[in-house]
């Protein structure tokens, strides 16, 4: 809606007040079909129980299939239109294209993600590499090495602990090149990686940064664009997937299990 939109506008209803009616109601439709999916699969969308040690409590059914292959298909154009929409509200804007650029939302840190062997993003399996301020790799580790390689700081105001690499140390909350605070999430795994691994996805991840300069991205209002890839990549791989073969193999857990190192 704007950085100088009312507060009683910043809200769902102001946000389909902008886009318009026709869009808040493809946002609604696409965002049901997605939970029910995911209910069906993880038996509810907050807290599914679906994880277990060495694989998921639930297989994939036939009839399951055949709702991802068709929703997958419907998800990859919302994602296309999102990112439409995102180009034209708000990188045509140059008010708020201005305000992603801005130094105060500007911050330099090292960033965290998980790839694949072709250091691609992945959401599920993989390595976890860190890249510095500059986009240089300084680590690259198996999950069960997590706390070989990241500490945790503690502050008496704050339930939260604050993760930082311990090869650097923690030097309090500030940025820099000699910091050690770690950032994660979207922005941050597009920063660590080298690409996304489905082709619509990467083209608009290769336009993200030519747009803003390079890489790595400090802009922390970035993380909505980098949401964005990252939803098209994330409809690519379930249209994928539902072609798999393996999608519903009843051999969903493995009982062969290493003990914590």
């Amino acid at each position: 809606v704007g950085p100088k939109a009312p507060a009683a506008s910043r809200n769902v209803l102001g946000v389909i007040d902008k886009v318009g009616v026709e869009v808040g109601k493809k946002v609604i439709e696409i965002r049901k079909r997605c939970r029910d999916l995911m209910a069906q699969m993880g038996g509810k969308t907050i807290h599914p129980v679906l994880g277990l040690p060495g694989g998921v409590s639930k297989a994939v059914t036939s009839e399951m299939r055949d709702e991802i292959k068709s929703f997958a298909p419907d998800a990859v154009e919302f994602a296309r239109f999102s990112l439409k929409v995102f180009n034209d509200i708000v990188l045509e804007n140059k008010e708020y294209l201005d305000l992603i650029l801005s130094d105060t939302y500007y911050e330099k840190t090292n960033y965290m993600g998980m790839v694949d062997d072709n250091n691609k993003v992945n959401f599920y399996d993989g390595k976890v590499r860190v890249v510095d301020a500059g986009g240089r790799q300084i680590e690259l580790f198996e999950p069960d090495n997590y706390l070989s390689v990241i500490a945790e700081h503690v502050e008496e105001w704050s339930y939260i602990k604050f993760p930082y690499l311990r090869k650097i140390g923690w030097k309090g909350f500030v940025g820099g090149n000699d910091s050690g605070v770690v950032r994660v999430a979207p922005l941050a795994r597009l920063n660590t990686a080298e690409g996304m691994a489905t082709p619509l996805a990467q083209g608009e991840y290769e336009k993200m940064f030519e747009t803003l300069g390079g890489k790595p991205v400090h802009n922390t209002l970035a993380m909505h664009w980098a949401r964005l890839v990252e939803m098209l990549y994330a409809a690519e791989r379930a249209r994928e997937l539902s072609d798999a073969e393996e999608l519903t193999s009843l051999n969903i857990r493995n009982m062969d299990l290493k003990e914590p190192g």
